[in-house]
């Protein structure tokens, strides 16, 4: 179980950025914190609340707030009040989707919002309307916050609570007892009638597009921490790796950033530029190929014990993007003995197009994974270009890995939205692209001050 809890985890999307915008003729980082959206559904009194709220509770250095489904109901008319039994309101139509969407918009530019009061023991909504304010993280609660897909889109971790049927019944027989003062025949039909006729319509059939699947709900406390661990892993994230689930940054840590300071440092010699960006590219080769598929493995060790291990896909090549991209082949070399290297050659043509000048690639390339490499991803006009020739040789996009130092935020948009089965792994992404399209900060020409051709 919990093997598959990890595996849906890495697979869960979500859905950010900050936006790079233009600002008295200049281009500047205008970063624009965009709310990680959490998406709980699952049947009634299944235990969504109380999952969002153990969620909630282990994410108390972070700004969190809860939006009910509930809050969006549509007011009854005086008519449907005289035939209130008679409403389901577990029915897509119940609710005004329209209301949320508009108040998810705004949340996420940033601006505050009045979310209705809904009352329902009167069925209507009442003053003052719930305030809420930008935030970290957004909750999302509802039996049917799954089933419209405008409102899937918006989030970056869809979460199922899944409980037996027989005790959500028992929960619910309580609880309308109980806090709402309902007789108990008048909740067994409301429940026969329109609660689980509209579970296994609408509601059941969105458990497919969740991305985790929580059995017992609020009992399983081994997947509500993975969720919380890989909510708190996504926030500390770069805001692209938020909105694109293919960009991968690797983990920063003291030394990486010394070497970077090194690397981007105009001052530092030719000797000491090959040699730690030598450093930075071995590693982002060692995070690019932890992304192949791979199958388990077991082996005998030298004690005579079993160990379980894994096989990575032998099946790959590299290509570099001449001429930058051919100071990361010596890096690839060393962690994949005797693989393929090809190579492409693309001029620039004109403002933003390119131009391909020269290719040579190992002729099954199509039945290959493909690590594509170049050190800088500035405009992504040359590296489009590039995955176009791949793709046009027959490589699946999704069979492409490409592999850089630095990145700039423009060239993200640019790759990831035109090929989002792509994986991009770099070390950092940058601020911004000058009018130059040079990176900022960067670090300058880098095959000129890897190959030592400075003028």
């Amino acid at each position: 179980m919990e093997s598959n809890m990890v595996a849906a985890l890495k697979n869960s999307v979500q859905n950010h950025f900050s936006s790079v915008q233009s600002s008295n003729g200049s281009n500047q980082a205008q970063v624009n914190k965009v709310p990680f959206v959490i998406g709980v559904a699952g049947g009634t009194a299944s235990g969504k609340t109380t999952v969002c709220t153990m969620i909630i509770q282990q994410l108390h250095d972070q700004r969190v707030v809860l939006i009910h489904q509930d809050s969006f109901y549509h007011p009854l008319t005086d008519e449907q009040l005289q035939k209130v039994n008679d409403f389901n309101f577990d029915h897509p139509d119940a609710f005004n989707t329209e209301c949320l969407l508009s108040c998810m918009e705004k949340l996420k530019q940033g601006q505050a919002v009045s979310i209705p009061n809904y009352d329902s023991r009167s069925h209507r909504g009442i003053d003052p309307p719930i305030v809420v304010n930008p935030t970290d993280v957004i909750i999302l609660e509802g039996i049917l916050i799954l089933h419209d897909s405008r409102v899937r889109d918006l989030m970056n971790m869809k979460i199922f609570v899944d409980s037996d049927s027989d005790v959500r019944l028992a929960r619910r027989v309580k609880r309308d007892t109980k806090d709402w003062g309902r007789n108990i025949e008048y909740v067994l039909d409301q429940y026969s009638k329109f609660v689980k006729p509209s579970f296994e319509e609408f509601v059941l059939p969105s458990k497919k597009y969740a991305d985790i699947i929580i059995p017992r709900g609020s009992d399983n406390d081994v997947a509500i921490d993975l969720i919380v661990q890989h909510i708190h892993t996504k926030l500390g994230q770069h805001d692209l790796c938020k909105i694109y689930p293919n960009v991968f940054v690797i983990h920063s840590t003291f030394q990486i950033r010394g070497m970077h300071t090194l690397v981007r440092d105009t001052r530092t010699t030719k000797h000491d530029f090959v040699f730690y960006a030598d450093r930075l590219i071995r590693l982002v080769v060692e995070h690019g190929l932890g992304h192949l598929p791979f199958t388990e493995k077991q082996v005998i060790t030298p004690t005579g014990s079993v160990y379980t291990g894994v096989v990575f896909c032998k099946r790959l090549c590299g290509v570099s993007v001449i001429r930058s991209g051919e100071s990361m082949e010596n890096a690839l070399r060393a962690c994949c003995k005797g693989i393929k290297i090809g190579k492409i050659l693309i001029h620039r043509d004109g403002k933003d197009g390119r131009q391909l000048i020269y290719e040579k690639l190992p002729s099954d390339i199509a039945s290959r994974h493909v690590l594509l490499l170049d050190p800088v991803l500035a405009s992504g006009n040359s590296a489009a270009k590039a995955i176009s020739i791949l793709l046009s040789k027959g490589v699946p996009e999704s069979n492409i890995i490409f592999l850089n130092l630095i990145a700039a935020p423009e060239g993200i948009h640019v790759i990831s939205r035109r090929h989002p089965r792509l994986k991009i792994v770099t070390s950092e992404i940058d601020l911004y692209l000058n009018k130059k399209l040079q990176v900022i900060p960067g670090m300058g020409e880098f095959g000129d001050r890897y190959f030592g051709t400075m003028m």
